[in-house]
């Protein structure tokens, strides 16, 4: 990495608050792959009964993939949309992160995340101590809104199955809802992402932690701090060390 690179990643590590980089392997190392399928896990404090209806089978990725098609079910695909942007990385990861829906860069290269709210995630996703391939990254709407505006009851109506056949197939540990609309599909509920985020919820076998979206950080840099504290508390949900305590970590 050059020292461009370093610099400008030590300043949003600096904006997240973390005080410093853990060299102990361990804090790098991927938590060991368990299945979650037959293991209860740990009720947290806080626990809702929202979640996404019991699936008849469990899909694989490329079923579910192969079963959107060429959607046409709702009007997004009447509205400019160029592709499906369906997810990206680890089919059996701990940790997916759930967004809103594609933007312009999104629809361009049909991948989740990949324009500056993506490059900001990834950065969060790399203080974590985990790379784009460990987690998995959807979201709730797979074609980009026009002129990405917010979706529409309808149009989430239509694609949030598709999102819950993924989390049946991958299975995660623990489930990030990345802004409002991720939080309020997953949850049922109609709180700000104000009021949802850093809270635990059992979710349909994982533990979901709302916390704000990368486009709302990228014009709020302010609350990275507090985006950070909710990631922290999925490290921890996740048994992973956090890296963010001076006396662990070099300056």
């Amino acid at each position: 990495m050059d020292p461009t690179q370093l610099a400008e990643h030590l300043r949003f590590y600096a904006e997240l608050g973390v005080t410093g980089i853990n060299r102990d392997p361990a804090w790098r190392a991927r938590a060991g792959s368990t299945s979650t399928s037959n293991t209860q896990l740990p009720t947290p404090k806080e626990v809702t009964e929202s979640g996404p209806p019991a699936a008849e089978r469990v899909w694989t990725l490329q079923e579910i993939r192969e079963d959107i098609g060429d959607c046409t079910r709702c009007k997004l695909h009447t509205l400019g949309r160029q592709q499906i942007v369906f997810g990206v990385g680890s089919p059996t990861a701990d940790l997916m992160f759930v967004g809103e829906g594609p933007g312009a860069d999104e629809d361009v290269q049909g991948v989740p995340f990949v324009g500056r709210a993506g490059q900001l995630l990834t950065k969060m996703i790399e203080a974590m101590g985990f790379t784009r391939d460990d987690v998995y990254i959807a979201n709730v709407v797979k074609c980009r809104p026009p002129e990405n505006r917010n979706p529409e009851p309808d149009e989430i109506a239509s694609c949030e199955p598709f999102l819950f056949r993924q989390i049946d197939a991958i299975k995660p540990k623990v489930i990030v809802a990345l802004g409002s609309f991720a939080a309020k599909t997953l949850l049922k509920t109609n709180e700000p992402i104000s009021r949802l985020r850093g809270r635990v919820f059992d979710y349909h076998g994982a533990q979901l932690v709302p916390t704000f979206h990368p486009s709302f950080l990228l014009r709020s840099p302010n609350q990275k701090k507090y985006a950070w504290d909710d990631l922290k508390k999925v490290l921890t949900l996740m048994g992973r060390p956090v890296p963010s305590s001076p006396a662990n970590a070099d300056a």
